[in-house]
């Protein structure tokens, strides 16, 4: 296995690409000790990290198979999404918005994106960089992917009712955003988000690894919500899909998890919590 390749970003975080050790052609970018993005360049389609493949699972439900969309990414990471849906549904249109611009750099480097993928990248706050998007993107845009951190948080000001608001805007109709929320025991923060989704789309679902939407650990609950509602298919066909042991909500269940929640506005808005130093563990 060759050694990590790493890069001090301008923002004094250290980033690094490890080689998978179990799946040649596989790799791993870690920024500041955080895993951020899973990338198998062999097979982009193949999914790695527990919450990805969850996205990846509604992103497949969505149209119809291979149905080309128009997909908009806050937050870059090593590109693991937009190249998934480059090989799964061919011909798409796609933006990321990313701050770090070297982070880019360093992943297109050493992790190019494939030949012919319709992919541009733009470069800035993803709230702010929303308002300096072409006119034509606004009710045009079949996918939303919300992943945005700073190091291991999730910042306050891509948490709120003004913030999705701004987001859509921008969905067409049938339009989904997918969220990834990272919250840990009690999960005051994740069912705020649900909350404030309820409180701006016709249809939230939330999907998680069972023992996270317990509230048992730390983890990730990426939560989809539609312009319109969503197909009442998709709940069993989500929980058949995993990864398993995994657990689906939506209508009157997810209105009961989310129950007394605050829904967030920009005046209240706060930063996700961190995580113990345990959670992550990387060499």
């Amino acid at each position: 296995m060759s050694a990590p390749i790493e890069t001090r970003l301008s923002n004094g975080m250290l980033a690094r690409i490890d080689e998978d050790r179990w799946q040649q052609g596989a790799y791993q970018l870690v920024v500041d000790g955080t895993p951020q993005s899973h990338v198998d360049l062999d097979d982009p389609s193949r999914l790695f990290f527990e919450y990805v493949q969850r996205i990846g699972h509604v992103i497949d439900e969505w149209g119809g198979p291979g149905q080309p969309m128009t997909a908009l990414h806050l937050g870059a990471g090593a590109m693991t999404l937009p190249r998934y849906i480059h090989a799964t549904r061919p011909g798409s249109r796609q933006q990321v918005v990313e701050l770090e611009r070297d982070l880019v750099d360093f992943v297109r480097e050493h992790l190019p994106l494939p030949r012919g993928a319709s992919i541009r990248v733009r470069y800035g706050d993803a709230r702010a960089t929303l308002a300096q998007l072409p006119a034509g993107l606004t009710g045009a845009v079949d996918l939303v992917v919300v992943d945005v951190f700073g190091g291991a948080r999730i910042p306050a000001h891509v948490t709120s009712v003004e913030f999705y608001e701004s987001v859509r805007a921008l969905l067409a109709p049938n339009g989904i955003v997918c969220v990834n929320v990272a919250d840990g025991p009690g999960l005051a923060f994740a069912r705020s988000q649900a909350a404030t989704l309820q409180y701006v789309f016709s249809d939230v679902v939330a999907l998680a690894e069972s023992g996270v939407l317990k509230s048992r650990r730390f983890g990730n609950v990426v939560m989809a919500a539609g312009i319109d509602e969503l197909p009442t298919a998709w709940l069993p066909r989500l929980l058949a899909r995993g990864p398993h042991p995994a657990s689906v909500l939506g209508g009157d269940a997810l209105t009961k998890w989310v129950a007394g929640a605050p829904v967030v506005s920009d005046q209240t808005a706060v930063a996700s919590p961190p995580p113990s130093k345990s959670v992550f563990t990387t060499r």
